[in-house]
């Protein structure tokens, strides 16, 4: 059982910054990708971001290019999202989720295996 717990999120102006944090337990964190999404009442749940269990490799959407870091640090089995430069369109419930680093990062919610409860950023115009 993996459990994930997102923090960071809170209200900001349009062109502010958070950095979001997913504590990871209950196995190694190194055996996982970590995704981001987001997701609003109005949308399903969005791909935002993700990184490779070795942190080799990452991925962001369109949206988010040049604004948002992903990044991890698997001796504290912590994952992060950096984001910059925030647009009210970003305005979301920000989830991390897990995904086993046997098969490729994938950007399909369905193809991840265990979230967390989310964290709710709000930018403000």
């Amino acid at each position: 059982q993996v459990g994930l717990v997102e923090s960071g999120g809170g209200v900001v102006q349009a062109g502010g910054s958070l950095k979001l944090s997913c504590v990871v337990s209950g196995r190694p964190f190194s055996s996982y990708h970590l995704a981001w999404f987001r997701q609003t009442p109005e949308s399903g749940r969005e791909f935002v971001a993700g990184i490779s269990w070795s942190s080799e490799a990452t991925d962001y959407t369109d949206s988010v290019k040049g604004r948002f870091t992903v990044s991890r640090d698997n001796a504290k089995n912590s994952g992060y999202l950096q984001m910059h430069y925030l647009r009210p369109e970003d305005t979301a419930t920000y989830y991390c989720a897990t995904q086993g680093s046997a098969q490729p990062m994938s950007r399909m919610p369905q193809a991840q295996g265990s979230w967390g409860r989310g964290t709710q950023v709000t930018v403000s115009s």
